[in-house]
């Protein structure tokens, strides 16, 4: 069965860094592009992070202080987090799918594929 598993998140100080891991099994995933996607309390889920054949995408907000990465040996992306704002506390899901369906303002649930189960991340302040 193919799955993804994210592991990583915690409790971590404002400027402080967090490595966050998506580990996929039941099949390979590098003919997908793989993206990294964040849900606050109350609000929608949205887009943070993406790689595709080595080429990366990030949100404005994130640009300079997030780095994501994938290892394709282990099935694994990562997401890299320094600089660490209260405002980037929230449930962080990688998902593997189409890079069109990721990169949007709103999420496009159809052309991604599978989800993990996501990790919460707390910044405080």
């Amino acid at each position: 069965q193919e799955q993804l598993v994210e592991s990583g998140g915690g409790l971590v100080q404002a400027g402080g860094s967090l490595r966050l891991s998506c580990a996929a099994s039941g099949r390979t995933f590098s003919t997908y592009a793989m993206g990294w996607f964040r849900q606050a309390p109350g609000k929608e889920r949205e887009f943070v992070a993406a790689i595709n054949w080595g080429s990366t995408y990030y949100a404005d907000f994130v640009k300079g202080r997030f780095t994501i990465s994938r290892d394709n040996a282990k099935n694994t992306v990562y997401l890299q987090m320094n600089s660490l704002k209260p405002e980037d506390t929230a449930v962080y899901y990688c998902a593997a799918g189409r890079l069109g369906s990721m990169i949007l303002r709103v999420v496009d649930y159809g052309g991604l594929y599978y989800w993990g189960q996501g990790t919460q991340v707390t910044v405080s302040s």
